[in-house]
């Protein structure tokens, strides 16, 4: 069976897991973790992805993101082809490093996101990394000593979570301390990595229930969510892509949305596709790149070959033709 496609958009938040191949550690010790860290900051204040939490433990991690203007697909490949490359020569091993392809879980936001920052900081008491609660504030490798302000982490969006709980600062992080306690006794919660309606109903007693009362909803296992939201986030997913479809169909290429942004700027097509540094030759790419990724689907390693420049600089380009076109209302 063909692996479903991921369901992503701007402001989408996922719940993010990846395990090591055959259950192996990825994370064997401090300079492993760091490293880690080190690339995942980088990506993430490079791409604006927001993280609102984190846990790495010896054979998986987990992660709480936000897409920005950059695919979330974008980011991982980044994350876990660099981390996997530097692992390998760091031990001496070859070949994949992860096992099969990371879980992605688009999450529906007002109902979950605290539930997941709770369960994903209390993955290092589970898992038996610390001891105690006590010991889980001044544990590194999670985002929980950030949120009570014992770790500074740069990529960490502590505020969006914080502001949840309270006006104040001590405030929020006194009631968010005393949530993540109360979860403690709650255990692993399959709902939040197991799939579909069973995951978003709140478990097979909860589908039952609901099917005696001949209440049927929506499930895909790609999405933490009531049936409605589900739905909603379905029929978006389907709508990209028709409309992706619908303009290939009429024969919108690359060189299509070139042609376009070099009529409304009023420039030669060349100037579009250049690497110059050149003023109205980067408001150009940038436009070029935005619509190539978000109405043809290009991505951003294919348009880095045709440009000729980074990845990095890729996704640079494309917030900025996000901004351009939705200031001056652009048509493609």
């Amino acid at each position: 069976m063909p692996r479903k496609a991921r369901i992503d958009a701007p402001g989408a938040l996922h719940h993010i897991m990846a395990r090591g191949i055959e259950r192996c550690k990825v994370f064997r010790n401090d300079m492993d973790r760091n490293d880690f860290l080190g690339r995942l900051e980088h990506i993430l204040v490079e791409t604006q992805t927001p993280c609102y939490a984190w846990a790495l433990i010896p054979n998986h991690f987990h992660l709480l993101l936000r897409t920005d203007s950059v695919p979330i697909a974008t980011v991982m490949r980044r994350l876990l082809s660099g981390y996997a490359q530097s692992f390998n020569r760091r031990h001496r091993r070859h070949g994949h490093l992860f096992q099969n392809r990371y879980k992605s879980i688009l999450c529906q936001e007002d109902r979950y996101l605290l539930e997941l920052v709770r369960y994903i900081h209390l993955n290092p008491l589970r898992a038996g990394l610390v001891p105690d609660f006590r010991r889980l504030q001044g544990y590194r490798y999670c985002g929980h000593g950030a949120l009570i302000g014992n770790h500074k982490v740069v990529f960490q969006h502590t505020d969006t979570v914080l502001k949840r709980f309270a006006k104040t600062l001590d405030a929020a992080r006194k009631q968010y301390r005393e949530f993540v306690r109360k979860g403690i006794d709650q255990g692993k919660r399959r709902e939040f990595s197991g799939g579909g309606l069973v995951r978003s109903a709140g478990g097979w007693t909860a589908v039952k229930m609901l099917r005696k009362a001949k209440l049927f909803q929506k499930a895909d296992e790609r999405i933490l969510g009531d049936g409605d939201f589900v739905q909603r986030a379905l029929d978006h997913a389907n709508e990209h892509l028709e409309h992706t479809y619908r303009l290939k169909a009429q024969g919108y290429t690359f060189s299509t949305i070139v042609d376009r942004v070099a009529t409304l700027l009023d420039i030669p097509a060349s100037d579009v596709k250049t690497a110059s540094k050149r003023l109205i030759s980067v408001k150009a790419r940038s436009m070029a790149c935005y619509w190539a990724q978000t109405e043809l689907g290009i991505s951003q390693v294919e348009l880095a070959r045709r440009f000729k420049v980074s990845q990095p600089a890729i996704s640079a380009a494309v917030r900025k033709g996000q901004l351009i076109v939705n200031e001056h209302e652009y048509v493609l």
